[in-house]
């Protein structure tokens, strides 16, 4: 016979449900809502569904706003950025963890150090820097400056950590060389933590503001949320071509954790302090 669930385990999973729906309101109310017309979004009380689906929010917003534009930006920006970042964080994570060289560890912890520095401490001096390499203004101001990001080396160089160092001793007793060793040996052993920072890094880089904003001083390379921002400064304010675009840079965000969520929980199962 099966043994009925302890009252533990049932408020576990109640308390589990009741955060779930709470954290889900505001996105189901977003997606309703972006279908409701001017009128319905200022009616008093609001109403939860809508009365006909306006899907021309949508059409007219892409079409009258050059929002393909600015989905255009997002896209490159993120897709580029997310691919340098993997490439940097895990060629530093692997020789962090794999290499013992004079002060590896003094540089891990500089490294990890940085986490506590916010943006608006070295955004002047970044977006000088920028600007003097001749990035400002352009898409690759975007993508390059931010590539780098101290928490990516942190998850993978923790996680190549678990990877037995006789591994990779065995395959240089091989003959093969380094290059090998890291993209035919650590790098598909790692990829629960490379779903991990592929999440993050899209997360950042698809919501991110501040930076485009500051690089970005002609209107065809604003990025999304840069756009959306822009709209809340007119007089009047189309919120529900605002809500109808708000609901379109959910979705890549919402993809990609779906076809990466297994790889997620196992990289941060396994990736801890050590």
């Amino acid at each position: 016979m099966r043994r009925a669930p302890s009252t533990g385990k049932v408020l576990t999973y109640a308390g589990l449900i009741a955060l779930t729906l709470l954290f889900l309101a505001p996105v189901v109310w977003t997606a309703l809502s972006s279908f409701k017309d001017r009128t319905e979004l200022a009616a008093r009380p609001p109403t939860l569904f809508p009365q006909s689906f306006a899907v021309e929010n949508y059409t007219e917003a892409l079409s009258r706003f050059d929002f393909t534009v600015y989905l255009r930006n997002s896209l490159v920006v993120t897709v580029s950025a997310t691919v340098l970042t993997l490439a940097i964080n895990a060629m530093a994570a692997y020789a962090l963890a794999k290499y013992n060289f004079r002060g590896r560890d003094l540089l891990f912890l500089v490294t990890l150090g940085t986490i506590m520095i916010p943006l608006q401490i070295i955004l002047i001096p970044l977006q000088q820097v920028a600007s003097q390499l001749g990035m400002t203004n352009s898409l690759l101001g975007m993508i390059i400056p931010p590539a780098a990001t101290p928490t990516g080396v942190f998850l993978l160089r923790q996680y190549m950590l678990t990877i037995p160092d006789e591994l990779v001793e065995a395959a240089r007793i091989d003959g093969a060389g380094e290059l090998r060793i890291f993209w035919r040996l650590i790098l598909p052993l790692c990829r629960p933590a490379l779903a991990v920072v592929t999440i993050f890094s899209v997360i950042w880089r698809w919501n991110d503001f501040l930076w485009p904003l500051v690089i970005a001083q002609s209107q065809d390379l604003y990025t999304l949320p840069v756009a959306l921002a822009q709209f809340n400064s007119e007089e009047v304010v189309p919120f529900n071509y605002i809500l109808a675009m708000s609901v379109v840079s959910m979705l890549p965000v919402i993809i990609v954790f779906l076809l990466t969520q297994r790889h997620i929980v196992k990289g941060i199962a396994q990736t801890g302090l050590r």
